[in-house]
C-alpha cells in the first residue's frame, strides 16, 4: 500500500483532493458484490468490474470532482480477465502518484464456493467445459499474487451476508481509521487453520481442560477454565513474551503500511485453551491502543 500526499493540482491550478481508493477482489462467490454494496451504503462511489487499466483514470476523474467523489471502491474480478494483466501496471501507476489505496480480498473454501454455485445453479466463470472445482482452481491460480498483496483478507466460508457486512462496517464505517486493527480468532486445529490468518498461535502445549470432568462442559470464557489454563507452568510467561513479540510485529506492520492483522489462536477443539488465550491476548493488544475484535470461530461446534 502506498500513502502520501492527498492533493494534486487541478486544471485551474487549484488544489484537488485525491480520492481514497479501495480495490475489492477475490474469489467468485466469496461475497465481492456484498462487500461493494456495503461500501456503497457507507457513501463510497462504487464501480463494478472496471478494467484495471482504467483505475488510475477513475481516480483522476474523482480528483476533478471538487470533493464530490472522496472515496472510490473498484471491484476487479476474473470477468475482466483480458484486462487483468494490466492491474499490476495500474497499481504501480497509483503508487507513483502517491495515491492512498487498499486491496480487500474476499476468500472462501472450495467446499463453500461449490455449495454456493450449486445452490444458484450457475457455472463458475472460469470452468469452461470442466467442473466447478476446475474453475475455482484456475481462479485461485490467477489471483494468488493479488491475494498476497492484499491489505485485508476476509474469509467468508462460514459467514452469512449480514456477518460479512458487519465485518466491512467494522473496517470502513468509522470517520477516522486507526493505524492498525486486529482480529484475534480462537479456533480448533481439528477443524482446520483459518485461511485468513496472518499469525498462528498453538496453545496445545498446555494441559487440556477437556480432561478435567468439572471443566469439560464449559468454555474458555468461564473464569474457572481461564484460571486453570493460566495457572499452568509457562502459560503466563508465554502470554507476556508473545505480547512483547506482537509489539515488535505491530511496529513493523505500521512501517509497511499494513492496517489489518488476524491472529489465530488454536487448540485441539477451539473451546478451552484457545478461547481463554484469545480473550487475554486481545485485552493486551487493546491496551496498546490497537482496535481489536475477538472472534471464537469453533466455540460451541463440538
Amino acid at each position: 500500500m502506498s500513502t502520501g500526499t492527498k492533493e494534486t493540482a487541478g486544471d485551474n491550478g487549484a488544489e484537488a483532493a485525491i480520492p481514497e481508493l479501495v480495490i475489492i477482489s477475490g474469489m467468485s462467490g466469496a461475497g465481492r458484490s456484498t462487500a461493494a454494496k456495503c461500501l456503497e451504503d457507507l457513501g463510497w462511489f462504487v464501480v463494478d468490474n472496471l478494467p484495471p487499466a482504467l483505475i488510475p483514470t477513475m481516480v483522476e476523474l474523482g480528483a476533478r470532482s471538487q470533493g464530490n467523489v472522496a472515496r472510490i471502491a473498484v471491484v476487479v474480478d476474473v470477468r475482466g480477465r483480458q484486462f487483468f494483466d494490466a492491474l499490476r501496471e495500474s497499481l504501480a501507476d497509483l503508487d507513483a502518484k502517491q495515491v492512498t489505496r487498499r486491496i480487500v480480498f474476499l476468500e472462501s473454501s472450495d467446499e463453500a464456493l461449490v455449495r454456493r454455485f450449486e445452490s444458484v445453479r450457475r457455472p463458475h466463470p472460469l470452468q469452461g467445459d470442466g467442473r466447478i472445482v476446475d474453475g475455482i482452481a484456475a481462479e485461485r491460480d490467477l489471483l494468488r499474487e493479488l491475494r498476497g498483496d492484499a491489505d485485508l483478507v476476509i474469509d467468508t466460508s462460514s459467514l452469512n451476508v449480514h456477518e460479512l457486512r458487519a465485518k466491512m462496517d467494522a473496517q470502513f464505517a468509522g470517520d477516522e481509521e486507526p493505524e492498525l486493527r486486529a482480529t484475534v480468532m480462537s479456533f480448533g486445529f481439528k477443524y482446520g487453520l483459518p485461511v485468513d490468518a496472518d499469525l498462528v498461535v498453538d496453545m496445545r502445549f498446555l494441559p487440556n481442560p477437556h480432561w478435567v470432568p468439572e471443566l469439560r462442559p464449559y468454555t474458555g470464557l468461564n473464569e474457572e477454565v481461564a484460571n486453570y489454563v493460566y495457572n499452568q507452568p509457562g502459560a503466563k510467561e508465554f502470554l507476556d513474551r508473545y505480547t512483547e513479540l506482537l509489539q515488535l510485529i505491530a511496529a513493523g506492520y505500521r512501517r509497511e503500511g499494513k492496517r489489518y492483522v488476524t491472529i489465530a489462536v488454536g487448540c485441539t477443539g477451539g473451546k478451552h485453551r484457545s478461547v481463554a488465550t484469545a480473550e487475554k491476548l486481545a485485552a493486551r493488544i487493546a491496551a496498546e491502543g490497537v482496535e481489536t475484535v475477538v472472534v471464537h470461530r469453533d466455540m460451541g461446534r463440538e
